[in-house]
């Protein structure tokens, strides 16, 4: 070979072999970060989303549990919150963000199934679902449990200032009295059908009555309250009766226990009370949208969700009664010995869900927006 060929050579191939020695050395994927091997405990990870979106209730997931999954799986999870069911479908319905998860509640899950919004789940992905009580699957709002996977559940009642308020009953007339002697210093949920619920309760109706002239009758009972009612909340109201700027509040069973344990910041001296009249029973469940763009992700993020130490880990943070059985060994006794998280059987009876009206939404609707002007909120 002569030397002009082989300085051709030279520089054709020096270029080649420079740039190589400059590139990056091959990625492996990254190991699993669980003790260093694949906890099983996420699917199918060839098939993971990088992130997936979740739209909650406030304060509704524990955040060591987000860096938990993320740490596991590799999986961001970015939560969005909401403040009532109504919020949740007015979102869907205006096209809103593609959300991988939502959490309505169970008469909010029958709409939705209804209109389309959320996919039938993959329980070859969701094993899960059977650690879950008999009492929270099969429910009227996905009989054949195909839509959902229960997330909590609890009640709806009112919780007390004890250190200001030195009797009192346990009937929803400790709200609605028009000559309270704690007037301006109550708050009630912000929520459409909770509160209409209540009222409808105290007179002696079912929280699902559609007779127009009972509701009509229930919105001038939350007009003549509105004068004593200091706020209408349902994100900060245990905020308020820690600080004493209410002293009884219309509140879900999780917020009225953290807003009385010292260990979150709460109360001792704060009680919560389950109405004699009566009083909701809600389920919040986990479901996929139909326009969800990473489905595998999501289902793969609610079965994690529902291992037993998992459940119980965020049962412990929100407060709420869990649905999985199997969490139930990893939860204080004391909490699940707590008869406002788990009501006795008599008192089981008095408690009501709150069910799809169809056509009569719309009046339940056209008396909230009334009600809202009336009080200017």
């Amino acid at each position: 070979m002569n030397k002009i060929l082989i300085y051709l050579l030279v520089l054709l191939v020096l270029p080649a072999m420079l740039l190589a020695a400059c590139q990056p050395a091959a990625q492996t994927p990254a190991a699993p970060t669980a003790g260093g091997t694949d906890s099983g405990r996420c699917g199918d990870r060839s098939k993971l989303a990088k992130e997936i979106y979740l739209y909650n209730w406030t304060e509704y997931l524990d955040p060591d549990l987000k860096v938990k999954f993320e740490e596991e799986c590799g999986v961001t999870v970015i939560e969005t919150n909401f403040d009532s069911n109504e919020s949740l479908l007015a979102t869907l319905q205006a096209g809103g963000a593609e959300y991988d998860v939502i959490v309505p509640s169970d008469y909010m899950v029958q709409i939705l199934i209804a209109e389309g919004y959320v996919m039938k789940l993959d329980y070859s992905v969701i094993t899960n679902i059977k650690n879950m009580e008999a009492l929270n699957v099969n429910q009227y709002f996905d009989p054949e449990q195909e839509y959902t996977v229960p997330w909590f559940w609890g009640t709806s009642g009112f919780a007390v200032d004890t250190s200001v308020v030195k009797e009192y009953t346990n009937s929803w007339s400790m709200l609605f009295d028009p000559n309270s002697p704690y007037c301006g210093k109550i708050s009630m949920l912000k929520d459409e059908r909770e509160t209409i619920g209540a009222a409808l309760m105290y007179l002696g109706y079912s929280i699902n009555d559609t007779d127009p002239a009972h509701l009509e009758q229930a919105k001038t009972l939350l007009i003549e309250q509105s004068k004593c009612v200091k706020a209408y909340d349902s994100e900060t109201n245990d905020d308020l009766i820690i600080t004493g700027e209410i002293v009884l509040s219309h509140m879900w069973t999780g917020d009225a226990l953290l807003a009385s344990d010292p260990d979150t910041g709460g109360r001792a001296d704060i009680a919560y009370v389950i109405p004699k009249e009566g009083c909701t029973i809600w389920q919040d469940n986990m479901a996929v949208p139909t326009t969800a763009p990473n489905a595998y992700t999501a289902m793969v993020f609610i079965n994690y969700m529902q291992y037993p130490e998992i459940a119980a880990q965020n049962a412990v943070f929100v407060g709420y009664a869990s649905p999985n059985k199997a969490a139930k060994a990893f939860i204080d006794p004391e909490m699940l010995a707590n008869q406002g998280v788990y009501p006795p059987p008599e008192v089981e009876k008095t408690l009501q869900w709150i069910q799809d009206v169809g056509d009569a939404l719309g009046l339940y609707d056209r008396i909230w927006t009334e009600f809202l002007a009336a009080v200017g909120s």
